[in-house]
């Protein structure tokens, strides 16, 4: 998981949107409780949004360089999932770096 400390160099912003309640948000929330800390120390200047709305669907949202986003739902993904799609970002962030 050595791209964990790679998300500084390739995101400017990650922003994580979820319902506090909702069931279809509870892999979010787990992925939230179990991962934030890590993500952070990794990469502590790294903007992490954690933002809550009653009755939104769980998204994961990364903000690149030349203010181009991306977003991915998380609905209906398990804590890996979530990992893997954040692994995803990171990636095309690398390409966009290089572009």
């Amino acid at each position: 998981m050595a791209w964990r400390g790679q998300l500084s160099r390739n995101l400017k912003e990650l922003r994580i949107l979820f319902s506090p309640n909702s069931p279809s948000s509870s892999s979010t929330r787990a992925f939230i409780e179990n991962n934030y800390k890590d993500l952070k120390t990794k990469n502590p200047k790294l903007p992490i949004l954690i933002r809550e709305a009653t009755g939104i669907e769980p998204q994961l949202w990364a903000r690149y360089d030349y203010g181009s986003e991306r977003g991915i739902p998380l609905e209906g993904l398990s804590e890996e999932q979530i990992s893997k799609a954040l692994e995803d970002l990171n990636t095309a962030g690398a390409a966009v770096r290089r572009t």
